[in-house]
């Protein structure tokens, strides 16, 4: 089922569709957050990583909570715009040399997965309250929070020391 086709036909259509796509771009996050660890020479993007990590394994486990809710089967559709943010830094990072160079360029792509997820999460709370799926939207709240909490994160590290020019 793709956002603009026609097997979306209901709000729960489309809220089920966008849960479904978030469950998907945490799956790839994880795989991805492993490669970023290995890749990162400085150590506090390094650890802000790690950090996140876990927090995108507790995450799963809460979209996990919700589709339990709904009385849905976790499950995952593609979604081609995580895995062209992904696949973009993957792309980039071959291409970079310096390690200090590939820490901003990792922090960038990392922020830019934030975004995406920030904006899904947002909606899918807007959704749930507007459906009256409060204890949905009390859980995707947490993930939000720690999604910007994640940018945040990045941000500091990013401005004190990876966007510094040599």
């Amino acid at each position: 089922m793709g956002l603009f086709s026609k097997d979306i036909q209901t709000m729960d259509d489309l809220y089920l569709h966008t849960l479904e796509d978030i469950y998907y771009a945490e799956q790839q996050i994880e795989k991805a957050l492993h490669k970023m660890i290995d890749k990162a020479s400085d150590g506090a993007l390094k650890e802000a990583f790690e950090k996140h990590l876990q927090e995108t394994k507790d995450q799963l486990q809460r979209l996990e909570d919700v589709f339990s809710i709904l009385d849905k089967k976790p499950k995952g559709v593609n979604c081609p715009a995580i895995d062209g943010i992904i696949k973009e830094a993957d792309e980039l990072s071959k291409e970079i040399g310096d390690e200090k160079v590939l820490d901003a360029a990792l922090a960038a792509a990392a922020q830019a997965v934030e975004h995406y997820e920030m904006a899904r999460y947002g909606t899918l709370i807007a959704w749930s309250q507007e459906m009256g799926r409060t204890e949905c939207a009390d859980i995707l709240k947490r993930t939000l929070a720690e999604e910007e909490a994640a940018d945040k994160k990045l941000t500091q590290i990013a401005e004190k020391r990876l966007n510094k020019a040599p």
